[in-house]
């Protein structure tokens, strides 16, 4: 692996108080359709301090992605609509700010990497240079300076012969080396918060490792808040400290890593461990969640969940549960929680 160099330095006018990044609060999230009004998210709270990952789980439709595109202020508004809630960063409204503010704030201090890295990179141009784009816009330089910078980050992710490959193009790079390249531009800028929005798609299991070791390294090093999305449990056991798992745009739950693997406190997160392969169990049938998740333009009463929840009672189909304190630094939203933990 290629040795560390220095992240390039650059002054914030944002400090974290006591080691908190970022802190989101009720936030909703509505799609206005012709069709009627999508809840995509509906009450999310959670937040991200220096040096700790943040493992969001959840199936596809969970709310996961449009979370983590309210947060960088990319959703596309309309038909997009965040009618309550705040997103802070170090203590400041992202989204009470300026918008021109806002994309300061974007790449330097929170920045992005997508699930699709050959649709989120430019075909028609060289890698180097969409790099080397980050910083003559954000930070002034030259060309030349600019290609040295993307050169230095293609060696930090572990692209071979990355001064040869500068000038290559997206399509000439594997999905392994195309996912390594917007790792690159994402932490260009030295930011504070990674959102990784389901980096290991598409990617076999050696390659995927690769790139959550690379995550897990470049974060220990630059002491960076990191979110990670995904739909995997397995993917984040050894890269998350807290996981939150998301069921039709709410946190049903929310625990240390280790908690969660070793006694899920929710019905839905059960299912969700219950449905990775184990190699203590070969040759048994996986077990899997029954039914889908809800229409979110009608979403059942009481607990989203119900309609799949092997435990639900009247209650259930009632009255929805909020997130509570179920124990030590954990949170969980069903009525029969306890019922679960004893399990």
């Amino acid at each position: 692996m290629a040795t560390a160099t220095a992240p390039t330095a650059h002054t914030s006018e944002y400090q974290p108080q006591d080691g908190l990044l970022l802190e989101v609060e009720d936030l909703h999230v509505e799609f206005h359709t012709r069709y009627g009004v999508a809840k995509a998210i509906n009450g999310v709270n959670f937040s991200v301090r220096q040096g700790e990952c943040l493992a969001i789980l959840g199936e596809s439709g969970s709310g996961k992605s449009v979370t983590a595109q309210a947060i960088m202020g990319i959703l596309d508004m309309p038909p997009a609509k965040i009618p309550q809630g705040s997103v802070k960063y170090c203590g400041h409204d992202l989204l009470t700010m300026p918008e021109d503010r806002r994309r300061k704030t974007r790449g330097p201090e929170i920045s992005m990497i997508f699930q699709d890295a050959l649709s989120s990179l430019n075909p028609t141009f060289p890698v180097g240079w969409q790099i080397a784009e980050m910083f003559r816009e954000h930070r002034g330089m030259n060309k030349s300076d600019a290609y040295a910078q993307a050169v230095r980050l293609m060696e930090r992710v572990s692209i071979p012969a990355a001064k040869q490959r500068v000038k290559a193009y997206p399509h000439q790079f594997s999905g392994g080396m195309r996912q390594r390249i917007m790792i690159a531009m994402a932490i260009s800028l030295d930011p504070a918060v990674l959102i990784a929005d389901e980096p290991t798609t598409a990617l076999d299991v050696t390659v995927q490792a690769q790139i959550m070791s690379l995550l897990q390294e470049l974060q220990q090093e630059r002491h960076m808040g990191l979110i990670l999305i995904t739909h995997d449990l397995g993917v984040v056991a050894d890269v998350a400290d807290r996981i939150a798992v998301m069921y039709a745009g709410r946190i049903v739950e929310q625990a240390d890593v280790r908690d969660i693997y070793a006694k899920p406190a929710h019905p839905y997160t059960k299912g969700l461990l219950d449905s990775i392969p184990r190699l203590d169990l070969k040759g048994q049938e996986l077990s899997a969640i029954g039914g889908l998740p809800p229409n979110l333009m009608h979403i059942p009463p009481g607990c989203a969940f119900n309609p799949r929840c092997t435990m639900a009672q009247d209650i259930c189909r009632r009255d929805r549960p909020e997130l509570v304190e179920v124990g030590p630094h954990r949170k969980a939203a069903c009525h029969f929680s306890e019922e679960v933990l004893n399990a």
